[in-house]
């Protein structure tokens, strides 16, 4: 049991946690963003971040600070929180970002790890090898390998209070994802990043992304912090919280702001083609595209940069609150109609359904339906895999109407749950909120409850009593349950 990091709410796989960082004697909560600071470039400066935006927790790349002439002894003599005027919890990369970008860089692990420790970082990282996506299987393979004897070897630094990070490789193979997760966990090591993944979020790839997560957590404890190095952009946070990621770094909203570029939770927008700013943070509230554009190239670059900080920042607080209301999902149907490849990701994210059930809270305040993946959300399976247990005996009908006393029990039947007890109405998940006009998926796994049902009560008689499902889903009922059209067969009864 890891002492580091306490779960307190669900919703998926979805949670707020509590990571402690005794180096730093804080404790950050999670969904958290770190912020990344360049050494070298501090568009916003760290105490601002923890001042106005309310930053617990930053990351700062300590193999630049290492090759620093400028910065690597006033680091060394001062620490990273007086350097940097920040009283949070301070992460470190170790230089894998430029041996991924270059091919090489002058540090081993034992030495960046104990300057890591030296300069007064909180959080510290080996240096593991970055493989790319889609790369030869056998070159994962190898890479992985040196990876893995990477942590096991930064087991054996001093790194006295420091937390130290355990990345997970394996390019796009999910095997080697979740055996690397595996391996990664069975050492000492704290937090648990999901590397490599820029190429794929940088080209969209969100489903891909999604499948590369749930074979890390596979691999993973719950008690084991998940960071998805790399993944800066709101779009995908609520998406990425989902599947069970806790921290996330951005550059992004400097990088972005530095090119004129604009965020928000259903994208980028170029500062250029704005005539008014979707947003009601205090930079936004307070000036116009035209004010922006307007301004010399550092103080545009300086408000942009805190117009995505705060989107940011609040994309974060709105997921914490989704969690503990739960309705995440709900959250991330909508922000995957933001764009087709969020869209991907989400699909991708249900496919993974039964895994996000094995954490998410039996009782919710509502379900609502809000799209054709709706008919895959945990919730649904649960209640298939419940009514396998059910022992209904004698005649039964199964109604979308009402009830008709020529049977022993009328039970209800509700897309996309299919049939249970009356007495459950009001219970959730079954007191969803569902649309009038429903899509054909809903009623395909309405008849997967009434076939799970059926198959594990072989001495029941049943009948189903429906008003106008689709062919696909009365091909899906087996054939020991008789079926009738309401309104055409037996009358209509409501």
């Amino acid at each position: 049991m890891r002492e580091c990091f306490e779960v307190r709410d669900y919703d998926g796989a979805g949670r707020i946690g509590e990571l402690d960082v005794p180096r730093a004697d804080v404790t950050v909560e999670t969904p958290a963003l770190l912020p990344v600071v360049n050494p070298h470039v501090r568009t916003i400066e760290p105490g601002e971040l923890e001042a106005e935006f309310g930053a617990e927790i930053l990351i700062t790349n300590a193999y630049s600070i290492y090759g620093s002439e400028e910065y690597r002894e006033d680091a060394l003599e001062q620490g990273l929180h007086d350097l940097y005027d920040f009283s949070g919890a301070i992460m470190t990369d170790s230089g894998s970002f430029q041996l991924s970008e270059y091919g090489s860089i002058d540090v081993d692990t034992e030495e960046i790890l104990q300057f890591q420790h030296d300069i007064g970082s909180d959080i510290g990282t080996p240096v593991d090898i970055p493989t790319p996506p889609d790369v030869p299987r056998e070159q994962a393979e190898e890479e992985l390998t040196t990876t893995q004897e990477r942590l096991e070897l930064a087991e054996t630094v001093d790194t006295g209070e420091m937390l130290v990070n355990a990345p997970i490789q394996g390019s796009t193979y999910a095997d080697l994802r979740e055996s690397a997760a595996e391996h990664a966990y069975g050492t000492s090591l704290d937090v648990f990043p999901v590397g490599a993944v820029v190429p794929l979020l940088n080209n969209y790839r969100f489903a891909d992304v999604v499948d590369l997560v749930a074979a890390s957590k596979r691999g993973l404890g719950e008690d084991a912090p998940v960071h998805l190095f790399g993944a800066g952009h709101p779009m995908m946070f609520a998406l990425a919280v989902a599947m069970g990621c806790d921290l996330f770094d951005s550059a992004a909203y400097a990088l972005y702001a530095r090119d004129d570029r604009y965020l928000t939770v259903r994208g980028t927008e170029h500062l250029e083609d704005l005539d008014y700013f979707p947003c009601e943070c205090p930079v936004c509230a307070s000036h116009t595209p035209d004010d922006l554009d307007a301004k010399n190239a550092l103080e545009r670059e300086r408000l942009l940069a805190e117009h995505n900080l705060h989107v940011t920042y609040g994309e974060m607080r709105r997921i914490k609150q989704a969690i503990r209301r739960g309705n995440l999902l709900e959250l991330v149907e909508t922000r995957a109609r933001g764009h087709p490849t969020m869209l991907s990701g989400y699909r991708a994210l249900v496919d993974h359904a039964e895994q996000l059930e094995a954490t998410d809270p039996v009782a919710k305040e509502a379900f609502f339906y809000l799209s054709t993946e709706s008919a895959d959300r945990p919730e649904v399976h649960r209640h298939h895999d419940r009514l396998a247990r059910l022992s209904p005996e004698g005649e039964i009908l199964l109604s979308e109407g009402d009830t008709n006393e020529a049977y022993d029990e009328t039970w209800r039947v509700v897309p996309p749950f299919g049939p249970f007890p009356r007495d459950l109405s009001d219970v959730y998940p079954l007191n969803a909120e569902i649309p009038e006009r429903l899509d054909a998926r809903a009623y395909e796994q309405a008849a997967e409850g009434v076939r799970r049902l059926a198959e594990g009560n072989p001495d029941a008689a049943f009948t189903l009593a429906y008003h106008d499902w689709p062919e696909t889903a009365l091909a899906a009922v087996p054939d020991s349950v008789s079926t009738f059209q309401l309104g055409v067969e037996e009358g209509d009864w409501d």
